[in-house]
């Protein structure tokens, strides 16, 4: 795999820091429904973007030495335009992926208390974000939730990482010069939970692990229609 290693060696936060980002991720998706008539009275989408490890570790105008800058901002403006009302922020370097997995799956169903469809809720994520989206998907176990997994597919992740299971409706991109990058059929074949949707997209940008850093309308388009419960 070349964009990023998952193991088990995870830095774990302080109580305290985990603490205050829950009350913080909280107090936005609080902030995003009160600022509506109603969470369950209105058309909103709601989606959820986790981006890459290289963008935690770094700022955000610092340029990866061979994939150059990822945008960030670009992507998440992106969404908005398009209608969604986005829930996203800047990791902390070395953010532990279940840990955070968990918050995000505290948001959702904090939107969900509110009111809110799970068809209307997609979680997106690259690399990283990618692997915790797919966490995500393990702890809400609700087949109706959306997941668009970026370049987070890679030769023996499902034996290495068993304790994935999927569920929800999946998008999987994958880039075919990315190394050790496969579908996630296989990891779909050992879900134990209902897949009401699955489609995997294999691309050729040619760009290698690369191709999750800017805004390309290859990956961007397929989750925007996927989002929006186009599932075809």
């Amino acid at each position: 795999m070349s964009g990023y290693s998952l193991t088990n060696n995870y830095l774990q936060q302080s109580p305290i820091q985990t603490i205050k980002r829950r009350m913080r991720l909280t107090i936005i998706v609080i902030i995003l429904c009160t600022s509506l008539l109603s969470c369950a009275a209105n058309d909103e989408r709601y989606l959820f973007f986790l981006h890459n490890k290289w963008i935690e570790d770094h700022e955000l105008n610092e340029g990866h030495p061979k994939y150059g800058r990822a945008e960030y901002q670009e992507i998440v403006s992106a969404f908005k335009k398009e209608g969604f009302t986005v829930i996203s922020e800047k990791r902390k370097a070395n953010t532990d992926e279940k840990t955070y997995a968990r918050q995000v799956k505290e948001q959702i169903d904090s939107l969900l208390q509110m009111g809110v469809e799970p068809g209307k809720i997609t979680v997106v994520g690259t690399s990283k974000g990618g692997f915790i989206a797919q966490y995500v998907s393990t702890y809400a176990r609700n087949e109706q939730l959306n997941f668009v997994f970026i370049g987070s597919s890679y030769e023996g992740l499902v034996e290495q990482i068993p304790d994935i299971d999927l569920c929800g409706n999946i998008l999987a991109i994958n880039e075919k010069t990315d190394h050790g990058s496969v579908s996630l059929a296989g990891r779909i074949e050992k879900s134990t939970c209902h897949i009401g949707h699955f489609k995997n997209i294999e691309l050729n940008t040619g760009k290698e692990h690369g191709f999750l850093f800017p805004l390309m309308k290859e990956w961007f388009e397929p989750t925007v229609k996927w989002a929006r419960k186009d599932y075809q």
